[in-house]
């Protein structure tokens, strides 16, 4: 076998691609005027293109990948991921009206969904448990530079040339780092008793192992509740500003992506060094931080959406992404820390399909919805955004409880595998020993 690659090349690899997998997310939201405009569709349609349009085989085909990946090549299924889901990018530039358009970003979701689960099982087989805060906040700054690549590179690509240049540009980079992963990236040893690549978990029996999971069950809540709200202000945000201020809708994206984005860069890498640091007291602390940062960072969001100039909201951007910056790393620690190996990428896609349909699917669609049923102008948007946005509330109450049952439920999964051995051989070897 092999010798595992270095892990910083590892997360700086997986750092590109996931940059590259949220930028083709955030690409549609920053050119919604001129897709509009080109197939006269209404903020209900934009509404489902951003969200169930890419989310549904998303959610379907997480959880067989993530499956795969607890019992093959993480490497191989990722790379081929990133070059299915590049190639349905490029695709959307070829649309050639709503339905080709929709088509396309539901190849989009189909190869996203080979990304996360494996990704973050194969750098919890690289880092250990009290650096993978630092490792997945690195990880998680894809969010940020992907959608200030997204909305701002986007529209800039746009006013140059067209809008599906920009498509056709970023699936081509995604195309290209897909391959290169395959020569970048050792599949490492799987942690665990002897490094042994297990048969899998029949699914019946690892929801019911993971249903009888509070802590789990609390954050898989909280962590979707949570994205529901962020990722409803970011995607609807910099339009909100666009139709409130009557500004140019390049440079009002671009400033929006830029303040928003680079304020959580800073405030993911911080979450992250002060995550591993308070993990080294209690796993419990991770779980904590999130729980209070998201309380925070919605208070500022909803500060953002109700400022009464661009000048103000571009400030209250700044608060809101360096307290929302990083809430998503200490619950995806705290997960990986509480599940075992064997169980892993499956557990973490299961987790992913249901915080993603509350998330990507609900989020978007029911911003555009509400606001196109209120009116579709600026100020309708404005109390449709208001009416989601406080889900964070909620979230962090969730998050809150989570912490105090980790270590609790972690013992738990930990014997309610160790008497379902997934091998029948290993099994019987067990009882000859015993």
């Amino acid at each position: 076998m092999r010798p595992a690659s270095n892990p910083w090349l590892v997360l700086a690899t997986l750092l590109a691609i996931y940059i590259v997998n949220y930028a083709d997310r955030y690409l549609i939201t920053g050119l919604v005027g001129p897709i509009k405009t080109e197939f006269g569709i209404g903020d209900a349609m934009m509404g489902m293109l951003m969200g169930p349009a890419f989310v549904l085989l998303y959610v379907v085909l997480g959880v067989p990948f993530a499956r795969l990946a607890d019992r093959t090549s993480r490497v191989q299924i990722i790379a081929a991921g990133c070059v299915l889901w590049s190639g349905a990018t490029v695709a959307t530039g070829l649309a050639s009206g709503p339905i080709s358009l929709t088509l396309a970003r539901v190849g989009v979701g189909i190869g996203e969904a080979a990304f996360v689960a494996p990704a973050y099982s194969l750098l919890s087989d690289y880092f250990r448990p009290e650096r993978r805060s630092l490792a997945f906040a690195i990880l998680g700054l894809a969010a940020y530079v992907g959608q200030i690549a997204g909305q701002a590179g986007g529209p800039a690509i746009a006013a140059a040339h067209d809008w599906r240049m920009a498509f056709y540009s970023m699936g081509g980079i995604g195309v290209i780092l897909g391959f290169g992963a395959l020569l970048l990236i050792r599949e490492p040893r799987r942690s665990g008793i002897g490094g042994e690549q297990a048969q899998a978990l029949p699914l019946g029996q690892l929801v019911q192992c993971l249903a009888r999971s509070p802590a789990y069950l609390l954050m898989m809540f909280a962590f979707g509740f949570g994205v529901l709200s962020g990722v409803s202000f970011g995607f609807w945000g910099p339009e909100l500003f666009t139709r409130a201020y009557g500004l140019d809708p390049v440079a009002v994206k671009s400033t929006f992506a830029l303040n928003f984005g680079l304020s959580g860069l800073v405030g993911m890498l911080l979450f992250g060094a002060l995550s591993d640091r308070l993990a080294r007291r209690s796993m419990i602390w991770p779980s904590r931080l999130s729980a209070l940062a998201l309380g925070a960072a919605t208070c500022a969001i909803l500060m953002a959406s109700w400022a009464g100039s661009f000048n103000m909201a571009r400030l209250a951007a700044i608060p809101a992404g360096l307290l929302g910056g990083g809430w998503s790393v200490g619950f995806i620690a705290t997960l990986q820390y509480m599940l075992p190996s064997r169980i892993r990428a499956s557990s973490t896609a299961l987790f992913l399909a249901v915080t993603t349909l509350l998330g990507f699917f609900v989020g978007p669609w029911a911003t555009g919805s509400l606001s196109q049923a209120i009116g579709q102008d600026a100020a309708a948007l404005r109390i449709a955004l208001t009416l989601i946005i406080p889900f964070g509330f909620l979230s962090a109450l969730l998050g809150w409880a989570a912490a105090s049952r980790v270590e609790q439920d972690r013992a738990r999964l930990d014997d309610a595998l160790s008497i379902r051995p997934a091998d029948p051989l290993l099994a019987r070897a067990a009882a000859e020993r015993g």
